[in-house]
């Protein structure tokens, strides 16, 4: 088994995909019917284990599919995080490690949320609704509303949230995150993950990023801020006082989005950066009074 493992490997290094090794040990994973944790395990218990015919034949055909790109996890249809598995579609993102942060700034927030009431958040541009699912899940006293204007997106957002649960305190809504969707003051925390990839960035990504990602969950427009203006501009009047906004951006926006956010009135704003030191959040609460400009 490791003899083709290695093999494998090799053959994707050479059709330039990303992590080649981990590519491999996922799709041999999923011809064996098992999680990668368990076959690692096998190759170091009984590392002169035999491949079977048939999990050749279903390596081989998932290999292929990778060798032309396509990634990983489309391929086996789910992406880890936040130590969970979850379901994804070519009408969704795929998650990504650097959108934990984005959760745990969220589950602090909703540990120190102090109101009588549970605490009510949204996820806007849910898509496989990573972020929603997992809020809801660590912090099962918050009622939450996950929303993307996909259907398809929004029907992989469901199965996820009863893969997991049934989580019967998200509810799904189809709407356009720039524009109004939320009545006054009915929000405590708003979260997103939206599109901020300007086209130039966007030409730049990998063929299998690129290629096979939904392209109106990575770009908004040419400068790659469209949403976070969108945000900055709709998210203040659904949120009570005090209420905190949470934005995933790009590594290079924290200047532009800060000065977005400061015009719009609200206040505390600021830019939090991941383990690599770059900007990755912009955080900003409701303004006490109504100065936000809507």
């Amino acid at each position: 088994m490791r003899t083709f493992l290695n093999f494998w490997t090799k053959r994707l290094e050479r059709a330039g995909v990303d992590s080649p090794k981990l590519s491999a040990d996922l799709l041999l994973a999923e011809a064996l019917g098992c999680e990668r944790g368990e076959l690692l395990k096998r190759l170091i218990l009984t590392p002169g284990e035999r491949l079977s015919a048939g999990a050749r034949e279903a390596a081989e055909r998932l290999l292929l599919l990778r060798e032309a790109g396509e990634p990983a996890a489309y391929i086996v249809g789910r992406k880890e995080f936040y130590g969970r598995d979850f379901a994804v579609s070519p009408a969704t993102l795929i998650p990504r490690p650097e959108t934990e942060l984005l959760v745990e700034e969220a589950l602090a927030f909703a540990a120190a949320f102090s109101g009588t009431r549970p605490l009510v958040f949204a996820d806007l541009g849910t898509g496989s609704g990573c972020i929603a699912v997992t809020v809801a899940l660590e912090r099962p006293g918050c009622r939450g509303i996950a929303v993307d204007t996909s259907p398809e997106a929004l029907a992989v957002a469901r199965k996820n949230a009863t893969a997991h649960g049934p989580l019967t305190s998200l509810a799904f809504v189809r709407g356009d995150l720039t524009r109004p969707l939320f009545r006054s003051a009915s929000l405590d925390l708003v979260l997103s993950n939206p599109p901020y990839v300007s086209e130039k960035e966007y030409a730049a990504l990998s063929p299998e990023v690129r290629d096979h990602e939904p392209k109106g969950a990575l770009v908004p427009g040419p400068r790659g801020l469209e949403h976070a203006e969108a945000l900055a501009a709709i998210a203040a009047p659904a949120l009570r006082e005090g209420g905190l906004l949470l934005m995933e951006m790009g590594w290079n926006q924290g200047g532009a989005a800060r000065d977005i956010f400061i015009a719009q009135g609200w206040r505390d704003v600021r830019v939090i950066r991941d383990l690599e030191g770059r900007d990755r959040l912009l955080a900003a609460r409701r303004a006490r009074s109504s100065t936000c400009k809507a």
